[in-house]
């Protein structure tokens, strides 16, 4: 969506006055919020997506109609939520939010769509999650634009049908796997975001460090400096990097003078127990029970749990993923096992073969 200069300077500054106000407040989700783009222009990093869906928007407005629905699918913390408020702000359109496990009835469904005005966008975050009612609901809804309403329960029960003027439905889902066909197929456009690479996050650090007023010192002899570093340690996401900049600018103000350099963003990190790879203390936590207490596993996901002292989801939703993706973790019908790579960044020796060895599972 085209902007003029005049345009443009009006949004920055409204941008940084809601940034301050936000630093204010001291709310983290406020300025988390304050550092989102605010277009497709802006976005980093997600190329074809974003070329993608700028066809989808763009044709659109030509045609003027409502754009089809959208799904977005990728882990969590990659973009979702800030593409569906693009969407809303580059079609000039208000953005409604809910999410999955908020709509527990169909009639909860239908508030929501009753509300709805022409060309506005639905967000629904999480929406694997919504009741298998509310979801037969939403196929009509999303299909011809109207659902069957039921009155009264029995043989005196009425169906009331209730039109609905045509609007975008942008789903989100961490488990795109979990949606029923039925409700995938009717999205329009289906958009799965990847892992940032690490000069794509840079970028990001950098981005967040000037609405934030944080000073980043440029890279030294290897061309690495203080945004690069946040950027290596932030597994590929944004939302961390972002969060992550917040911290070593704490750590900046209170025992430097606020210049991010690369040592004081690697101190700092180290202080909130983030490896240079990436690996928190759960992380590690789960490697160490694994190759010390274990001997390298096979062990089971609710054993490790127990042993790192967390929720069996917790290490299988949070830890597992970034683990098996980076090569410390595998996972076996036998159950977890630690690959040499664990072994080697724990600086420790495996006592015999190890997964991904020639012959460990040879007959």
């Amino acid at each position: 969506m085209p902007f003029h200069e005049d345009e443009l300077d009006e949004i920055e500054s409204s941008h940084l006055q809601r940034l301050t106000a936000a630093e204010a407040d001291g709310d983290e989700r406020a300025v988390e919020a304050a550092l989102r783009p605010r277009t497709l222009d802006e976005v980093v990093g997600q190329a074809r997506v974003r070329a993608q869906l700028g066809l989808v928007l763009e044709a659109a407005r030509q045609r003027g109609r409502v754009p089809d629905h959208v799904l977005l699918s990728g882990p969590p913390g990659l973009g979702k939520t800030t593409l569906a408020m693009i969407i809303a702000a580059e079609m000039s359109s208000p953005l409604r939010l809910t999410s999955g496990p908020a709509i527990t009835h169909a009639g909860d469904l239908a508030s929501i769509l009753s509300g709805l005005n022409e060309g506005d966008v639905l967000f629904v975050d999480e929406i694997h999650r919504m009741s298998r009612p509310a979801e037969e609901m939403l196929y009509m809804a999303m299909e011809d634009f109207r659902v069957d309403v039921v009155i009264g329960k029995g043989p005196g029960a009425t169906s009331i049908p209730l039109e609905i003027p045509p609007f975008t439905l942008v789903g989100a889902t961490t488990r795109a796997g979990l949606l029923p066909g039925p409700l995938r197929d009717r999205f329009g456009f289906t958009g799965h975001l990847e892992f940032y690479e690490p000069d794509e996050l840079e970028l990001i650090v950098r981005r967040s460090a000037g609405l934030l007023g944080v000073e980043l010192a440029e890279g030294g002899a290897d061309g690495t400096g203080g945004a690069g570093e946040i950027a290596s340690r932030s597994r590929g996401t944004p939302r961390i990097a972002n969060r992550l900049l917040r911290r070593v600018r704490d750590y900046a103000q209170v025992h430097a003078d606020g210049l991010v350099t690369r040592p004081l963003a690697a101190a700092a990190l180290d202080l909130y127990e983030v490896d240079p790879l990436g690996l928190d203390r759960l992380d590690r936590a789960v490697l160490d029970v694994l190759c010390r207490r274990f001997g390298g596993g096979p062990v089971g996901v609710s054993t490790l749990a127990v042993a790192v002292g967390e929720e069996r989801e917790t290490v299988e939703e949070v830890a597992e993923p970034f683990l098996v993706r980076n090569g410390f973790l595998a996972r076996t019908p036998r159950g977890r096992i630690a690959t040499p790579a664990a072994w080697e960044h724990l600086g420790l020796r495996a006592p015999g073969p190890t997964y991904g060895d020639e012959g460990l599972f040879d007959e």
